[in-house]
Protein backbone atom coordinates (compact mmCIF):
# COMPACT_ATOMS: atom_id res chain seq x y z
CA UNK A 1 0.00 0.00 0.00
CA UNK A 2 1.32 3.40 -0.93
CA UNK A 3 1.89 6.10 1.65
CA UNK A 4 1.60 9.87 1.56
CA UNK A 5 4.43 11.97 0.20
CA UNK A 6 7.07 13.35 2.51
CA UNK A 7 5.41 16.76 2.52
CA UNK A 8 2.25 15.21 3.94
CA UNK A 9 0.35 15.67 0.69
CA UNK A 10 -1.44 12.73 -0.85
CA UNK A 11 -0.38 11.70 -4.34
CA UNK A 12 -3.15 10.99 -6.83
CA UNK A 13 -2.50 9.69 -10.33
CA UNK A 14 -4.87 11.03 -13.00
CA UNK A 15 -5.08 8.81 -16.06
CA UNK A 16 -6.20 10.92 -19.01
CA UNK A 17 -4.98 14.10 -17.31
CA UNK A 18 -4.76 16.17 -20.48
CA UNK A 19 -8.35 15.41 -21.53
CA UNK A 20 -11.18 17.87 -21.02
CA UNK A 21 -12.37 16.47 -17.67
CA UNK A 22 -8.88 15.38 -16.63
CA UNK A 23 -7.69 18.99 -16.71
CA UNK A 24 -10.43 19.99 -14.29
CA UNK A 25 -9.51 17.07 -12.02
CA UNK A 26 -5.82 18.02 -11.94
CA UNK A 27 -6.72 21.63 -11.11
CA UNK A 28 -9.11 20.53 -8.34
CA UNK A 29 -6.51 18.22 -6.83
CA UNK A 30 -3.98 21.04 -6.73
CA UNK A 31 -6.50 23.47 -5.27
CA UNK A 32 -7.20 21.01 -2.45
CA UNK A 33 -3.55 20.36 -1.62
CA UNK A 34 -3.06 17.00 -3.32
CA UNK A 35 -0.01 16.12 -5.39
CA UNK A 36 -1.37 15.13 -8.84
CA UNK A 37 0.55 12.87 -11.20
CA UNK A 38 -0.52 13.43 -14.80
CA UNK A 39 -0.73 10.14 -16.71
CA UNK A 40 -1.60 9.77 -20.37
CA UNK A 41 -1.17 7.65 -23.44
CA UNK A 42 0.17 10.36 -25.77
CA UNK A 43 3.63 11.51 -24.68
CA UNK A 44 3.47 14.70 -26.76
CA UNK A 45 0.11 15.81 -25.40
CA UNK A 46 1.23 14.94 -21.90
CA UNK A 47 4.40 17.05 -22.16
CA UNK A 48 2.48 19.98 -23.62
CA UNK A 49 -0.12 19.79 -20.85
CA UNK A 50 2.50 19.60 -18.11
CA UNK A 51 4.43 22.53 -19.57
CA UNK A 52 1.31 24.69 -19.82
CA UNK A 53 0.09 24.04 -16.27
CA UNK A 54 0.59 27.02 -13.94
CA UNK A 55 2.31 26.57 -10.60
CA UNK A 56 4.94 23.98 -9.60
CA UNK A 57 6.18 21.56 -12.23
CA UNK A 58 3.70 18.77 -12.81
CA UNK A 59 4.86 15.17 -12.48
CA UNK A 60 3.96 13.54 -15.82
CA UNK A 61 4.20 9.84 -16.72
CA UNK A 62 3.34 8.13 -19.99
CA UNK A 63 1.35 4.90 -19.79
CA UNK A 64 -0.84 2.81 -22.06
CA UNK A 65 -3.65 0.41 -21.20
CA UNK A 66 -2.07 -2.27 -23.39
CA UNK A 67 1.19 -2.07 -21.43
CA UNK A 68 0.69 -3.25 -17.85
CA UNK A 69 4.27 -2.43 -16.85
CA UNK A 70 3.82 1.20 -17.94
CA UNK A 71 0.66 1.46 -15.80
CA UNK A 72 2.53 0.02 -12.83
CA UNK A 73 5.27 2.63 -13.25
CA UNK A 74 2.69 5.38 -13.59
CA UNK A 75 0.95 4.42 -10.34
CA UNK A 76 4.16 3.88 -8.35
CA UNK A 77 4.01 5.92 -5.16
CA UNK A 78 0.42 7.03 -5.72
CA UNK A 79 -2.17 6.83 -2.96
CA UNK A 80 -5.10 6.63 -5.40
CA UNK A 81 -5.90 6.83 -9.09
CA UNK A 82 -8.66 8.71 -10.91
CA UNK A 83 -9.36 7.43 -14.41
CA UNK A 84 -10.60 10.19 -16.73
CA UNK A 85 -9.69 8.51 -20.03
CA UNK A 86 -12.47 7.09 -22.13
CA UNK A 87 -13.77 5.09 -23.75
CA UNK A 88 -13.94 3.28 -20.41
CA UNK A 89 -14.89 0.07 -22.15
CA UNK A 90 -11.20 0.09 -23.12
CA UNK A 91 -9.49 1.77 -20.17
CA UNK A 92 -11.39 0.82 -17.01
CA UNK A 93 -10.34 -2.82 -16.61
CA UNK A 94 -6.59 -2.33 -17.24
CA UNK A 95 -6.38 0.66 -14.88
CA UNK A 96 -8.40 -1.18 -12.20
CA UNK A 97 -6.04 -4.14 -12.53
CA UNK A 98 -3.08 -1.79 -12.06
CA UNK A 99 -4.74 -0.20 -9.01
CA UNK A 100 -5.32 -3.64 -7.48
CA UNK A 101 -1.67 -4.55 -8.07
CA UNK A 102 -0.59 -1.27 -6.46
CA UNK A 103 -3.00 -1.72 -3.55
CA UNK A 104 -4.63 1.69 -4.04
CA UNK A 105 -8.25 2.82 -4.50
CA UNK A 106 -9.65 3.48 -7.95
CA UNK A 107 -12.17 6.13 -8.99
CA UNK A 108 -13.39 6.88 -12.50
CA UNK A 109 -15.73 9.31 -14.26
CA UNK A 110 -17.25 6.78 -16.67
CA UNK A 111 -20.65 7.60 -18.11
CA UNK A 112 -20.77 4.44 -20.25
CA UNK A 113 -23.54 2.18 -18.99
CA UNK A 114 -22.04 -1.10 -20.16
CA UNK A 115 -18.54 -0.21 -18.98
CA UNK A 116 -19.85 0.53 -15.50
CA UNK A 117 -21.88 -2.68 -15.49
CA UNK A 118 -18.73 -4.57 -16.48
CA UNK A 119 -16.82 -3.05 -13.56
CA UNK A 120 -19.43 -4.29 -11.08
CA UNK A 121 -19.66 -7.70 -12.75
CA UNK A 122 -15.95 -8.40 -13.14
CA UNK A 123 -14.34 -6.82 -10.07
CA UNK A 124 -16.82 -6.89 -7.17
CA UNK A 125 -15.64 -10.16 -5.60
CA UNK A 126 -11.95 -9.55 -6.22
CA UNK A 127 -12.06 -6.06 -4.79
CA UNK A 128 -14.03 -7.15 -1.75
CA UNK A 129 -11.65 -10.05 -1.10
CA UNK A 130 -8.70 -7.67 -1.36
CA UNK A 131 -10.32 -5.07 0.88
CA UNK A 132 -10.02 -2.62 -2.01
CA UNK A 133 -12.36 0.20 -2.96
CA UNK A 134 -13.38 0.82 -6.57
CA UNK A 135 -15.85 3.65 -7.26
CA UNK A 136 -17.01 3.82 -10.90
CA UNK A 137 -19.05 6.66 -12.45
CA UNK A 138 -17.99 9.16 -9.78
CA UNK A 139 -19.03 12.09 -11.96
CA UNK A 140 -21.99 14.16 -13.12
CA UNK A 141 -23.64 11.13 -14.74
CA UNK A 142 -23.83 8.13 -12.45
CA UNK A 143 -22.36 9.67 -9.32
CA UNK A 144 -24.38 12.84 -8.79
CA UNK A 145 -27.70 11.20 -9.66
CA UNK A 146 -26.95 8.29 -7.33
CA UNK A 147 -26.09 10.66 -4.46
CA UNK A 148 -29.29 12.64 -5.04
CA UNK A 149 -31.49 9.53 -5.15
CA UNK A 150 -29.79 8.10 -2.05
CA UNK A 151 -30.22 11.38 -0.16
CA UNK A 152 -33.86 11.64 -1.23
CA UNK A 153 -34.52 8.08 -0.05
CA UNK A 154 -33.47 9.07 3.47
CA UNK A 155 -34.63 6.35 5.86
CA UNK A 156 -36.33 4.31 3.14
CA UNK A 157 -34.70 0.95 2.43
CA UNK A 158 -36.67 0.47 -0.80
CA UNK A 159 -38.78 2.44 -3.25
CA UNK A 160 -41.14 1.63 -6.09
CA UNK A 161 -39.39 3.82 -8.64
CA UNK A 162 -36.68 6.45 -9.07
CA UNK A 163 -36.59 9.18 -11.71
CA UNK A 164 -33.65 11.45 -12.57
CA UNK A 165 -34.42 14.30 -14.96
CA UNK A 166 -31.58 16.30 -16.48
CA UNK A 167 -32.40 19.90 -17.29
CA UNK A 168 -29.38 21.09 -19.28
CA UNK A 169 -29.32 24.54 -20.88
CA UNK A 170 -27.49 22.86 -23.76
CA UNK A 171 -24.91 20.16 -24.36
CA UNK A 172 -21.71 20.74 -26.27
CA UNK A 173 -20.12 17.27 -26.05
CA UNK A 174 -16.40 16.71 -25.79
CA UNK A 175 -14.50 14.42 -28.15
CA UNK A 176 -14.39 11.90 -25.31
CA UNK A 177 -18.17 11.96 -24.95
CA UNK A 178 -18.58 11.34 -28.67
CA UNK A 179 -16.07 8.47 -28.65
CA UNK A 180 -17.73 6.85 -25.64
CA UNK A 181 -21.14 7.19 -27.28
CA UNK A 182 -19.89 5.49 -30.43
CA UNK A 183 -18.55 2.55 -28.41
CA UNK A 184 -21.83 2.24 -26.49
CA UNK A 185 -23.92 2.28 -29.68
CA UNK A 186 -21.72 -0.42 -31.18
CA UNK A 187 -22.02 -2.61 -28.09
CA UNK A 188 -25.83 -2.25 -28.16
CA UNK A 189 -26.14 -2.87 -31.92
CA UNK A 190 -27.93 0.46 -32.16
CA UNK A 191 -30.54 -0.43 -29.55
CA UNK A 192 -31.41 1.72 -26.60
CA UNK A 193 -31.28 0.56 -22.98
CA UNK A 194 -33.39 1.18 -19.90
CA UNK A 195 -33.62 -0.20 -16.34
CA UNK A 196 -37.03 -1.69 -15.61
CA UNK A 197 -38.43 -4.68 -13.72
CA UNK A 198 -35.15 -5.02 -11.84
CA UNK A 199 -32.78 -5.29 -14.80
CA UNK A 200 -31.32 -3.73 -17.92
CA UNK A 201 -33.56 -4.08 -20.96
CA UNK A 202 -32.47 -3.47 -24.57
CA UNK A 203 -35.13 -2.19 -26.92
CA UNK A 204 -35.49 -1.38 -30.61
CA UNK A 205 -38.35 1.10 -30.31
CA UNK A 206 -37.96 4.87 -30.04
CA UNK A 207 -37.58 6.50 -26.64
CA UNK A 208 -40.79 8.27 -25.57
CA UNK A 209 -41.23 12.03 -25.73
CA UNK A 210 -42.61 13.41 -22.47
CA UNK A 211 -42.98 16.53 -20.34
CA UNK A 212 -41.14 16.84 -17.03
CA UNK A 213 -42.17 19.30 -14.27
CA UNK A 214 -38.79 20.70 -13.31
CA UNK A 215 -38.73 23.01 -10.27
CA UNK A 216 -39.00 26.69 -11.01
CA UNK A 217 -37.65 28.75 -12.61
CA UNK A 218 -37.10 26.05 -15.27
CA UNK A 219 -40.64 24.73 -15.09
CA UNK A 220 -42.19 22.04 -17.27
CA UNK A 221 -40.04 21.13 -20.25
CA UNK A 222 -40.09 18.64 -23.10
CA UNK A 223 -37.78 15.70 -22.40
CA UNK A 224 -36.68 12.44 -23.95
CA UNK A 225 -37.90 9.67 -21.65
CA UNK A 226 -35.69 6.66 -20.91
CA UNK A 227 -32.67 8.68 -22.06
CA UNK A 228 -30.55 6.30 -20.05
CA UNK A 229 -27.37 7.41 -18.32
CA UNK A 230 -25.01 5.68 -15.88
CA UNK A 231 -27.48 6.20 -13.02
CA UNK A 232 -29.38 3.12 -14.20
CA UNK A 233 -26.32 1.11 -13.13
CA UNK A 234 -25.23 2.97 -10.00
CA UNK A 235 -28.62 3.44 -8.29
CA UNK A 236 -29.83 -0.19 -8.44
CA UNK A 237 -26.37 -1.48 -7.52
CA UNK A 238 -27.19 -0.72 -3.87
CA UNK A 239 -30.81 0.46 -3.61
CA UNK A 240 -33.88 -1.74 -3.87
CA UNK A 241 -35.62 0.15 -6.67
CA UNK A 242 -36.97 -2.01 -9.54
CA UNK A 243 -37.48 0.86 -11.99
CA UNK A 244 -34.90 3.62 -12.50
CA UNK A 245 -35.57 6.08 -15.33
CA UNK A 246 -33.55 9.04 -16.53
CA UNK A 247 -34.69 11.90 -18.77
CA UNK A 248 -32.96 14.58 -20.86
CA UNK A 249 -34.25 17.93 -22.07
CA UNK A 250 -34.98 17.78 -25.79
CA UNK A 251 -32.68 20.68 -26.70
CA UNK A 252 -29.66 19.11 -24.98
CA UNK A 253 -30.36 15.69 -26.52
CA UNK A 254 -30.57 17.32 -29.94
CA UNK A 255 -27.22 19.06 -29.55
CA UNK A 256 -25.60 15.81 -28.43
CA UNK A 257 -26.97 14.01 -31.49
CA UNK A 258 -25.88 16.73 -33.94
CA UNK A 259 -22.36 15.93 -35.23
CA UNK A 260 -21.79 19.63 -35.94
CA UNK A 261 -22.30 20.76 -32.34
CA UNK A 262 -18.92 22.18 -31.26
CA UNK A 263 -17.02 21.13 -28.15
CA UNK A 264 -17.46 23.22 -24.98
CA UNK A 265 -15.51 26.46 -24.66
CA UNK A 266 -14.40 28.30 -21.53
CA UNK A 267 -16.50 31.19 -20.31
CA UNK A 268 -14.81 32.00 -16.99
CA UNK A 269 -11.39 32.02 -15.34
CA UNK A 270 -11.92 28.44 -14.11
CA UNK A 271 -12.33 27.18 -17.67
CA UNK A 272 -16.00 26.30 -17.24
CA UNK A 273 -18.43 26.61 -20.11
CA UNK A 274 -21.57 28.72 -19.79
CA UNK A 275 -23.73 25.58 -19.65
CA UNK A 276 -26.01 25.36 -16.60
CA UNK A 277 -27.86 22.34 -15.28
CA UNK A 278 -30.67 21.30 -12.99
CA UNK A 279 -30.87 17.66 -11.88
CA UNK A 280 -34.24 16.65 -10.45
CA UNK A 281 -34.23 13.29 -8.63
CA UNK A 282 -37.59 11.89 -7.50
CA UNK A 283 -38.27 8.66 -5.59
CA UNK A 284 -41.73 7.24 -5.01
CA UNK A 285 -42.94 4.57 -2.62
CA UNK A 286 -46.52 3.68 -1.76
CA UNK A 287 -47.87 6.95 -3.09
CA UNK A 288 -45.32 9.06 -1.17
CA UNK A 289 -42.82 11.17 -3.11
CA UNK A 290 -39.42 12.54 -2.07
CA UNK A 291 -37.17 14.78 -4.15
CA UNK A 292 -33.59 16.06 -4.29
CA UNK A 293 -32.58 18.85 -6.68
CA UNK A 294 -29.10 20.01 -7.68
CA UNK A 295 -28.18 23.12 -9.67
CA UNK A 296 -24.80 24.15 -11.04
CA UNK A 297 -22.62 25.03 -14.00
CA UNK A 298 -20.81 22.81 -16.55
CA UNK A 299 -21.39 19.07 -16.30
CA UNK A 300 -17.75 18.30 -17.09
CA UNK A 301 -16.24 20.78 -14.64
CA UNK A 302 -18.45 19.63 -11.76
CA UNK A 303 -17.24 16.07 -12.24
CA UNK A 304 -13.86 17.17 -10.84
CA UNK A 305 -15.00 18.10 -7.31
CA UNK A 306 -17.20 14.98 -7.26
CA UNK A 307 -14.25 12.71 -8.06
CA UNK A 308 -11.74 14.53 -5.86
CA UNK A 309 -14.10 14.67 -2.88
CA UNK A 310 -14.56 10.92 -3.29
CA UNK A 311 -10.81 10.33 -3.23
CA UNK A 312 -10.42 12.59 -0.19
CA UNK A 313 -13.07 10.64 1.69
CA UNK A 314 -11.57 7.29 0.70
CA UNK A 315 -8.08 8.31 1.83
CA UNK A 316 -9.36 9.70 5.14
CA UNK A 317 -11.45 6.64 5.94
CA UNK A 318 -14.88 8.25 5.47
CA UNK A 319 -16.41 5.36 3.55
CA UNK A 320 -19.16 2.85 4.21
CA UNK A 321 -18.18 -0.13 2.09
CA UNK A 322 -15.45 -2.05 0.31
CA UNK A 323 -15.41 -3.64 -3.10
CA UNK A 324 -16.98 -2.08 -6.20
CA UNK A 325 -19.44 0.48 -4.89
CA UNK A 326 -21.26 3.48 -6.29
CA UNK A 327 -21.16 6.92 -4.70
CA UNK A 328 -24.37 6.44 -2.73
CA UNK A 329 -23.13 3.16 -1.25
CA UNK A 330 -19.61 4.36 -0.52
CA UNK A 331 -20.40 7.66 1.19
CA UNK A 332 -22.91 9.49 3.37
CA UNK A 333 -24.86 10.96 0.46
CA UNK A 334 -26.36 13.98 2.24
CA UNK A 335 -23.05 14.95 3.84
CA UNK A 336 -21.21 14.44 0.55
CA UNK A 337 -23.61 16.74 -1.30
CA UNK A 338 -23.35 19.40 1.40
CA UNK A 339 -19.57 19.34 1.10
CA UNK A 340 -19.90 20.46 -2.54
CA UNK A 341 -21.71 23.70 -1.71
CA UNK A 342 -19.06 25.73 -3.56
CA UNK A 343 -19.97 23.87 -6.75
CA UNK A 344 -23.59 22.77 -6.34
CA UNK A 345 -26.80 24.09 -4.85
CA UNK A 346 -28.74 21.13 -3.45
CA UNK A 347 -32.26 21.03 -2.02
CA UNK A 348 -33.99 18.05 -0.36
CA UNK A 349 -37.81 18.05 -0.42
CA UNK A 350 -40.04 15.63 1.46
Amino acid sequence: MSTATGSGRRTVAVFGAYGHTGRFVVAELRARGFHPVAVGRDAGKLRAFAAAEPGPALDARTASVDDAASLDRALAGADAVINCAGPFAVTAAPVIEAALRAGIPYVDVAAEIEANADTFAHFTERARSAGALIVPAMAFYGGLGDLLVTAAMGDWTAADEAHIAYGLSGWHPTAGTRAAGAVSRERRDGRRVRYANGGLEYRDDAAPGLKWPFPEPMGTRAVIGEFSMADIVTVPSHLSVPDVTTYMTVEAAGELADPDTPAPTASDEQGRSAQTFLVDAVVRSGGVERRAVARGQDIYAVSAPLAVEAVDRVLTGRTRAKGVVSAGAAFDATDFLRSLSAHLTVELVG
